[in-house]
């Protein structure tokens, strides 16, 4: 678990980078965060045996029906950083599974083992 949310936080907080706004200091406060928001929700959702099963509690989801995603709102308010600041796509799912980190977007697509 601890990789995947490695690997999940560096893809966000490369976003973050591109096309946010935050200075380097305001994207590490996030990160580290967002690293412990992340462990906070996946404890108890984590099935390496069975990485389909509890998907839906590790998918970090933004689009026209909901704006901003739960965990990573969390994750601003606990780094005192606004989330429009982000710059994140409007529409944007992150996948983050046993084994594998998969993203969805309308400006990208990303897949890493």
């Amino acid at each position: 678990m601890k990789e995947e949310i490695a690997a999940a936080v560096f893809f966000v907080a490369r976003l973050v980078k591109r096309y946010g706004c935050l200075d380097n200091r305001g994207r590490e406060r996030f990160a580290t965060a967002l690293t412990s928001a992340l462990f906070e929700s996946y404890k108890n959702h984590w099935h390496p045996k069975a990485p389909s099963k509890g998907q839906a509690y590790r998918c970090l989801r933004m689009n026209r029906v909901r704006l901003q995603d739960p965990v990573l709102q969390q994750a601003c308010e606990r780094s005192a950083v606004r989330y429009q600041d982000l710059g994140l796509p409007h529409e944007l799912t992150v996948w983050v599974d046993p084994g594998e980190v998969s993203c969805r977007s309308a400006r990208l697509t990303l897949v890493a083992p």
